[in-house]
Protein backbone atom coordinates (compact mmCIF):
# COMPACT_ATOMS: atom_id res chain seq x y z
CA UNK A 1 0.00 0.00 0.00
CA UNK A 2 1.21 3.52 -0.78
CA UNK A 3 1.47 5.64 2.37
CA UNK A 4 2.15 9.37 2.29
CA UNK A 5 5.17 10.67 4.28
CA UNK A 6 2.90 12.29 6.88
CA UNK A 7 1.00 9.09 7.41
CA UNK A 8 4.18 7.02 7.50
CA UNK A 9 5.64 9.22 10.23
CA UNK A 10 2.43 9.10 12.23
CA UNK A 11 2.16 5.34 11.84
CA UNK A 12 5.41 4.85 13.68
CA UNK A 13 3.91 6.58 16.71
CA UNK A 14 0.94 4.29 17.19
CA UNK A 15 1.22 2.68 20.59
CA UNK A 16 -1.80 2.01 22.72
CA UNK A 17 -1.72 3.21 26.33
CA UNK A 18 -4.37 2.07 28.79
CA UNK A 19 -5.39 4.07 31.86
CA UNK A 20 -8.50 5.06 33.81
CA UNK A 21 -10.85 8.01 33.55
CA UNK A 22 -14.47 9.11 33.38
CA UNK A 23 -16.69 10.49 30.63
CA UNK A 24 -19.19 13.25 31.27
CA UNK A 25 -22.02 10.73 31.14
CA UNK A 26 -20.32 8.43 33.62
CA UNK A 27 -18.87 6.11 30.99
CA UNK A 28 -15.37 4.72 31.26
CA UNK A 29 -12.50 6.76 29.89
CA UNK A 30 -8.72 6.74 29.82
CA UNK A 31 -5.90 9.14 30.44
CA UNK A 32 -2.22 9.24 29.61
CA UNK A 33 0.43 10.94 31.77
CA UNK A 34 1.26 14.44 30.57
CA UNK A 35 4.58 16.25 30.55
CA UNK A 36 2.95 19.61 29.70
CA UNK A 37 -0.35 21.40 29.97
CA UNK A 38 -1.58 19.96 26.67
CA UNK A 39 -4.64 17.75 26.75
CA UNK A 40 -6.87 15.81 24.38
CA UNK A 41 -10.48 14.78 24.88
CA UNK A 42 -11.99 12.27 22.46
CA UNK A 43 -15.77 11.85 22.37
CA UNK A 44 -17.34 8.80 20.76
CA UNK A 45 -20.96 8.57 19.56
CA UNK A 46 -21.40 5.14 21.18
CA UNK A 47 -19.54 3.03 23.73
CA UNK A 48 -16.33 1.77 22.12
CA UNK A 49 -16.82 -1.91 23.01
CA UNK A 50 -15.92 -4.13 20.06
CA UNK A 51 -16.44 -1.39 17.47
CA UNK A 52 -13.17 -1.53 15.50
CA UNK A 53 -13.75 1.91 13.95
CA UNK A 54 -14.04 3.58 17.36
CA UNK A 55 -11.12 1.53 18.65
CA UNK A 56 -8.97 2.97 15.86
CA UNK A 57 -10.00 6.51 16.79
CA UNK A 58 -9.07 5.93 20.43
CA UNK A 59 -5.80 4.32 19.44
CA UNK A 60 -4.87 7.30 17.29
CA UNK A 61 -5.79 9.91 19.91
CA UNK A 62 -3.86 8.06 22.63
CA UNK A 63 -0.82 7.75 20.39
CA UNK A 64 -1.00 11.46 19.55
CA UNK A 65 -1.24 12.34 23.24
CA UNK A 66 1.89 10.33 23.95
CA UNK A 67 3.76 11.97 21.07
CA UNK A 68 2.95 15.57 22.02
CA UNK A 69 3.16 14.98 25.78
CA UNK A 70 -0.53 15.56 26.45
CA UNK A 71 -3.06 14.05 28.81
CA UNK A 72 -5.88 12.05 27.23
CA UNK A 73 -9.47 11.47 28.27
CA UNK A 74 -12.17 9.44 26.58
CA UNK A 75 -15.84 10.38 26.85
CA UNK A 76 -18.10 7.60 25.57
CA UNK A 77 -21.58 8.70 24.55
CA UNK A 78 -24.72 6.58 24.45
CA UNK A 79 -27.10 8.66 22.33
CA UNK A 80 -27.46 12.15 20.75
CA UNK A 81 -28.29 13.67 24.12
CA UNK A 82 -25.16 12.36 25.79
CA UNK A 83 -23.08 13.46 22.79
CA UNK A 84 -24.21 17.04 23.42
CA UNK A 85 -23.58 16.66 27.15
CA UNK A 86 -20.09 15.29 26.57
CA UNK A 87 -19.22 18.09 24.15
CA UNK A 88 -20.40 20.63 26.73
CA UNK A 89 -18.31 19.00 29.44
CA UNK A 90 -15.28 18.89 27.15
CA UNK A 91 -15.61 22.59 26.30
CA UNK A 92 -15.68 23.43 30.00
CA UNK A 93 -12.49 21.41 30.49
CA UNK A 94 -10.69 23.59 27.87
CA UNK A 95 -8.33 20.96 26.41
CA UNK A 96 -5.89 21.58 23.59
CA UNK A 97 -8.27 19.82 21.21
CA UNK A 98 -11.70 18.22 21.41
CA UNK A 99 -12.09 15.30 19.00
CA UNK A 100 -15.48 14.04 17.83
CA UNK A 101 -15.56 10.90 15.75
CA UNK A 102 -18.12 10.15 13.00
CA UNK A 103 -20.98 11.94 11.29
CA UNK A 104 -22.91 11.82 14.58
CA UNK A 105 -21.14 15.08 15.46
CA UNK A 106 -22.26 16.96 12.33
CA UNK A 107 -25.05 18.85 14.12
CA UNK A 108 -23.29 19.71 17.37
CA UNK A 109 -20.08 20.74 15.60
CA UNK A 110 -22.14 22.92 13.29
CA UNK A 111 -22.77 25.29 16.22
CA UNK A 112 -20.50 24.67 19.23
CA UNK A 113 -17.13 25.58 17.62
CA UNK A 114 -18.54 28.97 16.57
CA UNK A 115 -19.68 29.59 20.14
CA UNK A 116 -16.16 28.86 21.44
CA UNK A 117 -13.73 30.32 18.87
CA UNK A 118 -10.70 29.94 21.16
CA UNK A 119 -11.22 26.18 21.48
CA UNK A 120 -9.83 23.86 18.80
CA UNK A 121 -12.00 21.00 17.53
CA UNK A 122 -11.31 18.01 15.28
CA UNK A 123 -13.96 15.92 13.57
CA UNK A 124 -12.82 12.55 12.28
CA UNK A 125 -14.62 10.77 9.44
CA UNK A 126 -16.99 13.63 8.62
CA UNK A 127 -17.27 17.42 8.72
CA UNK A 128 -19.97 19.79 9.88
CA UNK A 129 -21.71 21.43 6.94
CA UNK A 130 -21.03 24.98 8.13
CA UNK A 131 -17.42 24.49 9.17
CA UNK A 132 -15.97 26.96 11.64
CA UNK A 133 -12.39 28.24 11.38
CA UNK A 134 -11.48 26.39 14.59
CA UNK A 135 -12.82 23.05 13.36
CA UNK A 136 -10.41 20.75 11.52
CA UNK A 137 -11.83 17.76 9.66
CA UNK A 138 -10.43 14.46 8.47
CA UNK A 139 -12.37 12.31 6.04
CA UNK A 140 -11.73 9.29 3.88
CA UNK A 141 -12.59 7.98 0.43
CA UNK A 142 -14.03 4.73 1.70
CA UNK A 143 -15.77 4.23 -1.62
CA UNK A 144 -12.43 3.69 -3.38
CA UNK A 145 -11.50 0.79 -1.10
CA UNK A 146 -15.02 -0.65 -1.27
CA UNK A 147 -14.73 -0.69 -5.06
CA UNK A 148 -11.55 -2.78 -4.83
CA UNK A 149 -13.27 -5.21 -2.47
CA UNK A 150 -16.09 -5.42 -4.99
CA UNK A 151 -13.64 -6.43 -7.69
CA UNK A 152 -12.52 -9.28 -5.47
CA UNK A 153 -16.13 -10.30 -4.85
CA UNK A 154 -16.96 -10.20 -8.56
CA UNK A 155 -14.02 -12.39 -9.44
CA UNK A 156 -14.63 -14.89 -6.63
CA UNK A 157 -18.41 -15.29 -6.50
CA UNK A 158 -19.75 -18.56 -7.85
CA UNK A 159 -23.46 -17.84 -7.48
CA UNK A 160 -23.20 -14.36 -9.01
CA UNK A 161 -25.18 -13.13 -5.99
CA UNK A 162 -23.48 -10.91 -3.42
CA UNK A 163 -24.76 -8.74 -0.59
CA UNK A 164 -23.94 -6.14 2.04
CA UNK A 165 -25.23 -6.03 5.59
CA UNK A 166 -24.96 -2.38 6.65
CA UNK A 167 -25.87 -0.63 9.87
CA UNK A 168 -28.27 1.94 8.40
CA UNK A 169 -29.54 3.16 5.03
CA UNK A 170 -27.83 6.55 4.64
CA UNK A 171 -25.77 8.26 1.92
CA UNK A 172 -22.63 7.96 4.03
CA UNK A 173 -23.06 4.23 4.68
CA UNK A 174 -23.75 3.71 0.97
CA UNK A 175 -20.03 4.40 0.46
CA UNK A 176 -19.54 0.77 1.51
CA UNK A 177 -22.44 -0.54 -0.57
CA UNK A 178 -22.78 1.04 -4.03
CA UNK A 179 -19.04 0.97 -4.94
CA UNK A 180 -18.80 -2.63 -3.72
CA UNK A 181 -21.48 -3.65 -6.19
CA UNK A 182 -19.97 -1.43 -8.91
CA UNK A 183 -16.57 -3.04 -8.49
CA UNK A 184 -18.11 -6.49 -8.79
CA UNK A 185 -20.03 -5.73 -11.97
CA UNK A 186 -16.95 -4.05 -13.49
CA UNK A 187 -15.25 -7.44 -13.70
CA UNK A 188 -18.24 -9.76 -14.07
CA UNK A 189 -21.42 -8.75 -15.83
CA UNK A 190 -24.56 -10.27 -14.40
CA UNK A 191 -23.55 -10.14 -10.75
CA UNK A 192 -26.48 -8.91 -8.63
CA UNK A 193 -26.03 -7.16 -5.30
CA UNK A 194 -28.53 -6.82 -2.47
CA UNK A 195 -28.11 -4.60 0.60
CA UNK A 196 -29.91 -5.26 3.88
CA UNK A 197 -29.78 -3.05 6.97
CA UNK A 198 -29.45 -3.79 10.68
CA UNK A 199 -31.56 -0.84 11.81
CA UNK A 200 -33.28 -1.06 15.19
CA UNK A 201 -32.27 0.79 18.34
CA UNK A 202 -28.58 -0.05 18.10
CA UNK A 203 -27.72 -0.44 14.41
CA UNK A 204 -23.95 -0.05 14.82
CA UNK A 205 -23.61 -2.68 17.54
CA UNK A 206 -26.20 -5.42 17.09
CA UNK A 207 -24.60 -8.75 16.08
CA UNK A 208 -27.88 -10.64 16.41
CA UNK A 209 -29.74 -8.47 13.89
CA UNK A 210 -26.70 -8.40 11.58
CA UNK A 211 -26.58 -12.20 11.70
CA UNK A 212 -30.27 -12.47 10.88
CA UNK A 213 -29.93 -10.17 7.86
CA UNK A 214 -26.93 -12.17 6.64
CA UNK A 215 -28.93 -15.38 6.94
CA UNK A 216 -31.59 -13.79 4.76
CA UNK A 217 -29.01 -12.97 2.08
CA UNK A 218 -27.36 -16.38 2.12
CA UNK A 219 -30.80 -17.97 2.07
CA UNK A 220 -31.41 -16.13 -1.19
CA UNK A 221 -28.23 -17.57 -2.67
CA UNK A 222 -25.61 -14.90 -1.88
CA UNK A 223 -22.23 -16.56 -1.46
CA UNK A 224 -20.35 -13.37 -0.52
CA UNK A 225 -21.56 -10.80 2.04
CA UNK A 226 -19.70 -7.64 2.95
CA UNK A 227 -20.05 -6.60 6.59
CA UNK A 228 -20.59 -2.87 7.17
CA UNK A 229 -22.31 -3.14 10.53
CA UNK A 230 -19.49 -1.94 12.81
CA UNK A 231 -19.87 -3.72 16.15
CA UNK A 232 -22.38 -6.09 14.54
CA UNK A 233 -19.91 -7.53 12.05
CA UNK A 234 -19.30 -10.63 14.12
CA UNK A 235 -22.90 -11.63 13.50
CA UNK A 236 -22.23 -11.49 9.76
CA UNK A 237 -19.15 -13.68 10.15
CA UNK A 238 -21.06 -16.25 12.20
CA UNK A 239 -23.79 -16.48 9.57
CA UNK A 240 -21.46 -16.97 6.60
CA UNK A 241 -19.44 -19.56 8.52
CA UNK A 242 -22.58 -21.59 9.10
CA UNK A 243 -23.75 -21.32 5.49
CA UNK A 244 -20.47 -21.86 3.66
CA UNK A 245 -20.48 -18.33 2.23
CA UNK A 246 -17.64 -15.81 2.58
CA UNK A 247 -17.50 -12.29 4.00
CA UNK A 248 -15.58 -9.03 3.89
CA UNK A 249 -14.67 -7.13 7.04
CA UNK A 250 -14.24 -3.41 7.52
CA UNK A 251 -11.88 -0.78 9.01
CA UNK A 252 -9.24 -3.24 10.30
CA UNK A 253 -8.11 -6.76 9.46
CA UNK A 254 -10.93 -8.87 10.88
CA UNK A 255 -9.89 -12.10 9.15
CA UNK A 256 -8.61 -13.70 12.35
CA UNK A 257 -12.03 -13.31 13.99
CA UNK A 258 -13.48 -15.97 11.68
CA UNK A 259 -10.64 -18.02 10.24
CA UNK A 260 -11.15 -19.13 6.66
CA UNK A 261 -14.41 -17.26 6.23
CA UNK A 262 -13.27 -13.70 5.44
CA UNK A 263 -11.92 -12.83 2.01
CA UNK A 264 -10.54 -9.36 2.78
CA UNK A 265 -11.30 -6.09 4.56
CA UNK A 266 -12.17 -2.56 3.47
CA UNK A 267 -9.43 -0.83 5.47
CA UNK A 268 -9.55 2.70 6.80
CA UNK A 269 -6.49 4.03 8.64
CA UNK A 270 -8.41 6.19 11.09
CA UNK A 271 -5.73 5.90 13.77
CA UNK A 272 -2.92 7.10 11.55
CA UNK A 273 -4.89 10.07 10.18
CA UNK A 274 -6.02 11.04 13.68
CA UNK A 275 -2.43 11.16 14.91
CA UNK A 276 -1.40 13.40 12.02
CA UNK A 277 -4.35 15.78 12.51
CA UNK A 278 -3.89 16.18 16.26
CA UNK A 279 -0.18 16.85 15.84
CA UNK A 280 -0.93 19.59 13.33
CA UNK A 281 -3.43 21.22 15.68
CA UNK A 282 -0.91 21.08 18.53
CA UNK A 283 1.55 22.84 16.22
CA UNK A 284 -0.93 25.63 15.56
CA UNK A 285 -2.21 24.49 12.16
CA UNK A 286 -5.93 24.78 12.77
CA UNK A 287 -9.03 24.27 10.65
CA UNK A 288 -9.23 22.92 7.12
CA UNK A 289 -10.18 19.54 5.68
CA UNK A 290 -7.90 16.65 4.78
CA UNK A 291 -9.20 13.76 2.71
CA UNK A 292 -7.40 10.41 2.57
CA UNK A 293 -8.00 8.02 -0.30
CA UNK A 294 -5.99 5.35 -2.10
CA UNK A 295 -3.47 7.90 -3.34
CA UNK A 296 -2.72 9.08 0.20
CA UNK A 297 -2.65 5.59 1.68
CA UNK A 298 -5.61 6.34 3.93
CA UNK A 299 -7.81 3.50 2.71
CA UNK A 300 -7.21 0.14 1.08
CA UNK A 301 -7.66 -3.62 1.33
CA UNK A 302 -5.43 -6.31 2.80
CA UNK A 303 -4.73 -7.58 -0.71
CA UNK A 304 -2.53 -4.51 -1.18
CA UNK A 305 -0.58 -4.95 2.05
CA UNK A 306 2.93 -6.40 2.14
CA UNK A 307 1.86 -8.90 4.80
CA UNK A 308 -1.14 -10.30 2.92
CA UNK A 309 0.37 -13.79 3.03
CA UNK A 310 0.19 -13.80 6.83
CA UNK A 311 -3.01 -11.75 7.11
CA UNK A 312 -5.30 -14.73 7.61
CA UNK A 313 -7.49 -13.46 4.77
CA UNK A 314 -8.46 -15.96 2.09
CA UNK A 315 -7.56 -13.45 -0.65
CA UNK A 316 -3.94 -14.49 -0.06
CA UNK A 317 -4.77 -17.73 -1.90
CA UNK A 318 -5.80 -15.87 -5.08
CA UNK A 319 -2.71 -14.11 -6.51
CA UNK A 320 -4.43 -13.57 -9.86
CA UNK A 321 -7.19 -11.61 -8.11
CA UNK A 322 -4.64 -9.61 -6.12
CA UNK A 323 -2.91 -8.66 -9.37
CA UNK A 324 -6.16 -7.27 -10.77
CA UNK A 325 -6.86 -5.37 -7.56
CA UNK A 326 -3.41 -3.77 -7.69
CA UNK A 327 -4.02 -2.72 -11.29
CA UNK A 328 -7.38 -1.23 -10.38
CA UNK A 329 -5.75 0.64 -7.47
CA UNK A 330 -3.16 2.09 -9.82
CA UNK A 331 -5.85 3.08 -12.32
CA UNK A 332 -7.90 4.85 -9.64
CA UNK A 333 -4.86 6.75 -8.38
CA UNK A 334 -3.95 7.70 -11.97
CA UNK A 335 -7.48 8.90 -12.68
CA UNK A 336 -8.19 6.22 -15.25
CA UNK A 337 -11.03 4.86 -13.11
CA UNK A 338 -13.35 7.18 -11.22
CA UNK A 339 -15.30 5.63 -8.38
CA UNK A 340 -18.63 7.40 -7.84
CA UNK A 341 -19.08 8.80 -4.34
CA UNK A 342 -22.60 8.13 -2.99
CA UNK A 343 -22.27 11.20 -0.76
CA UNK A 344 -22.16 13.40 -3.84
CA UNK A 345 -25.28 11.96 -5.41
Amino acid sequence: MRISPALTTAAALLTLAACGGQGADGSGGSAAPASSDKSIILITPNPVGTNSFLQLGVKGAEAAAKEIGASFKLYESKDPTSIAQNVDAAVRAKPTVIVGISFSFDDVFNTVPKQHPEQQFLQVDSCAKDQAANLACVSFKEHEAAYLAGIEAGLLTKSDKIGVVAAIDSPFVHRWIDPFFAGATSVKAGVTGTPLYVGGNNPFSDPARAKSQTQTLTGRGADIVSAAASGGNQGVFEAVAASGAKAFGVDVNQCASSAGNIIDNVLKHVDVATVAAIKEIAEGKNGGVKVYGLAEGGVGVNALEDDVASSGCTIADSPEVIAKVKQARDDIVAGKITVADPLKG
